[in-house]
């Protein structure tokens, strides 16, 4: 199963009925790997995920869950890839692992719902954390940065399976693109990309998905102060972005928007975009 594990993308042959026809051909499938992270030589979590961007995911992952509280706090990172899977080793400071062990959970396999194995219901929510609100967007490139976010998904191109994190600057343009099997993952890998020393920092962030409880939660430990998604807002997510500060934008497609939160980040609001 995992002989392909350093591919994104694996082909198979495959069967396809259509109509009153049956052909065979070579479908593309996203590859879907486990991916374990591990502190300091103690195994904390396996997840799955595409195997790209590692690296980045690492520490994204690693500071968007608030095991560290800055990437200056992360010593070293080395991919190894294993038999069944792929191991990323991650060296925290000591403060920072004796913290760790003291919150240590299961959060085996977290694709779907993003708090599967935690075993208190206090594990899932993090104190809040506040953004600033210096960021500034013109809601009249949304449209254009919709069609670019379809352009530059090459391996939902390929497959149909992957989501996307885009990091948008004031211009509208996009700045980074990540894309996995998991929409946190996806998350994961922009936050790791702009948190590098010297990254440019983008000013919103676009979601392929839609924006659930945890993604707001990782965004605000990210400091991302605007956060657009494709597709619906849960309740939680939007209690949560009103408490951090962050402007929650959802169903962005057809010209249209339904702004959740925090407005007064948005300019130039174009009809029919709408307050919730």
């Amino acid at each position: 199963m995992y002989d392909n594990c350093a591919d994104v993308v694996v082909e198979k042959n495959i069967t396809l009925f259509e109509r009153d026809k049956c052909s065979e051909l070579t479908d593309k499938l996203a590859n879907e790997v486990r991916v374990a992270l591990v502190y300091n030589g103690i195994s904390h979590t396996v997840m799955l995920a595409s195997p790209q961007d590692l690296e980045e995911f690492a520490i994204g992952f690693t500071l968007s869950e608030r095991i560290v509280s800055n990437i200056n706090e992360i010593k070293g990172i080395d991919v190894e890839h294993v038999e069944n899977g792929i191991i990323i080793h991650i060296e925290i400071t000591q403060r920072c692992f004796v913290d760790l062990k003291e919150h240590r959970r299961s959060m085996a396999g977290r694709t779907g719902c993003g708090l599967c194995g935690v075993a208190q219901l206090d594990d899932a929510v993090k104190p809040i954390k506040t953004v600033d609100s210096d960021a500034v967007f013109n809601m009249e490139f949304l449209s254009s940065v919709l069609a670019t976010a379809k352009m530059k998904q090459s391996n939902f191109e390929l497959t149909g399976a992957t989501h996307a994190a885009l990091g948008l600057n004031s211009k509208g343009e996009v700045i980074y693109i990540y894309e996995d099997i998991g929409r946190h993952i996806a998350l994961d890998k922009l936050i790791g990309a702009f948190s590098r020393r010297n990254a440019e920092k983008p000013v919103a962030v676009l979601l392929t998905s839609r924006a659930s409880f945890e993604m707001v939660q990782k965004a605000a430990s990210a400091g991302i102060q605007i956060l657009f998604a494709m597709s619906a807002v849960t309740a939680l997510a939007a209690e949560l972005a009103e408490k951090s500060n962050i402007t929650l934008v959802g169903f962005c497609r057809n010209g249209r928007a339904n702004v959740y939160s925090h407005s007064f980040r948005l300019q130039n609001r174009l009809a029919p975009v709408t307050t919730i």
